[in-house]
Formats: C-alpha cells, sequence, structure tokens
C-alpha cells in the first residue's frame, strides 16, 4: 500500500467525518473516559495520520515520561504498517520522528503562560511550522477558564488545532453525557468524544460537535485489545 491511499483509508477520515469534517485550526477537541479506555492511542492515531501526511505536530504530556510517550507511537505505527502492508516503511519513520516533538510539563510547576511562551519560540521563533498540539494527561479539575480561553485563541493566532484527553472518575458526566469537569469552560471546548467499553470492543461517540449537542453514536469503534480505530 503507497502512502495516499494510507491515508486515504485510514479510519481517522471516518473520525473527522463524524465531527463535521474535523477539527479546525483555533478549535480544541476533547477524548474523554475513565483511565485507560484508550484516550492516548486515539490522541497518538490522530498525530500519526497528520505526520503521515508530512504535517507537524508537537506533543505535550503532563503525566508520561518522554521514552513512554515514543513507545506509544512506536507500537501504533507499528500496527498500521503491518495491518496494512506498507511500503517505504523506513522513509514513512523518518517523516513521522522528523515532524514530531515531543514536550513534557508539569502542571502543577508551570502555567499556560509558560507554556505558551514555550510553543511561541518553538513555532514562530525556530519555524516549526505546526499543524496540531496533542496535549495527554492535563488535569482539568485544576484548570482555570481564562488559562484555557487563552490557548484557544493562541491556537487561532498561529493556525493550530489542539486536541486533549480528559480523565472522567466514576461516571461523572452531565445528562448529555459532557463531563462535569469541563462545565466551567465548556464553551471553549468545540468537540467532546467519549470513549466507552463494550462487550467486544470499546465504543466512540461524538456528545459535543462545535457547539451542538450530539445524541446519535459514531459508528467508529476501537479494537479492545490494541486500542486501535477499527474501519
Amino acid at each position: 500500500m503507497i502512502k495516499d491511499e494510507l491515508i486515504s483509508r485510514s479510519p481517522v477520515r471516518v473520525f473527522e467525518k463524524s465531527i463535521t469534517g474535523g477539527l479546525q485550526a483555533g478549535e480544541i477537541g476533547l477524548i474523554a473516559s475513565a483511565a485507560g479506555i484508550g484516550k492516548t492511542s486515539i490522541l497518538v492515531q490522530i498525530a500519526l495520520d497528520k505526520l503521515l501526511q508530512g504535517k507537524k505536530i508537537i506533543h505535550i504530556s503532563f503525566t508520561q515520561e518522554h521514552d513512554y510517550v515514543v513507545a506509544w507511537y512506536q507500537d501504533i505505527f507499528d500496527q498500521i504498517i503491518k495491518a496494512k502492508n506498507v511500503e517505504n516503511e523506513r522513509e514513512l519513520k523518518e517523516d513521522v520522528n522528523r515532524n514530531r516533538m515531543l514536550l513534557n510539563f508539569n502542571q502543577k510547576g508551570v502555567n499556560t503562560d509558560v507554556i505558551r511562551k514555550s510553543l511561541k519560540a518553538i513555532i514562530v521563533d525556530g519555524g516549526y511550522k505546526t499543524d496540531a498540539l496533542i496535549i495527554d494527561g492535563f488535569n482539568f479539575s485544576i484548570a482555570k477558564r481564562e488559562r484555557l480561553a487563552t490557548l484557544r485563541e493562541f491556537s487561532k493566532e498561529l493556525g493550530l488545532s489542539v486536541w486533549y484527553s480528559c480523565s472522567v472518575k466514576d461516571g461523572d458526566y452531565d445528562d448529555k453525557k459532557v463531563p462535569n469537569v469541563i462545565k466551567d469552560f465548556e464553551d471553549c471546548i468545540d468537540v467532546v468524544i467519549d470513549l466507552e467499553p463494550k462487550a467486544d470492543h470499546v465504543g466512540l461517540s461524538v456528545v459535543k460537535d462545535h457547539g451542538k449537542s450530539v445524541t446519535k453514536n459514531e459508528p467508529l469503534r476501537l479494537d479492545p485489545k490494541t486500542l486501535m480505530m477499527l474501519e
């Protein structure tokens, strides 16, 4: 399978259609679930899809060490290559590594201003033209609305889409399946995706799509063993 075919047949294309064409520059998306369901896997698959298209991403982790994040990318990349019988594996891997930047922050030890300045130094001053931010392990229970709103404006200014993961404890959702932990700044978030374990898969459902509540389930599923999107 050649690279263009790999991209066009990716389950991420189905995922994008489910949220009105995907996440655009200046928009924030959220992958929500309890711990261990597949949030990081979804974020990495979204990131890898962009990387395979030659786009650049910055992956920020608040909970995982650098080597652990690298292992996530390596494992999912290997699964994609194995499943699709892709040609030029070495070349694709080099593209992925070249266009990906991994950063680690301690949320309690650094504020949004510091992160924003670091990103601006990389993207603007350093000329690292980035398409998307992937933010994993962010603790929304200690987040402040003004900081999230500032990041949203910053991402719009620089032409970035932003994907967060959000851990939900003890089924703490409202009646629309939106996590209660983001209630104070839900208006800053454009898309909310919920992951829920089923008997033979992990279900992926869109609960908010660009400001609108959604009641239908998205047909995309995750393999419960590999946590890969299924076509």
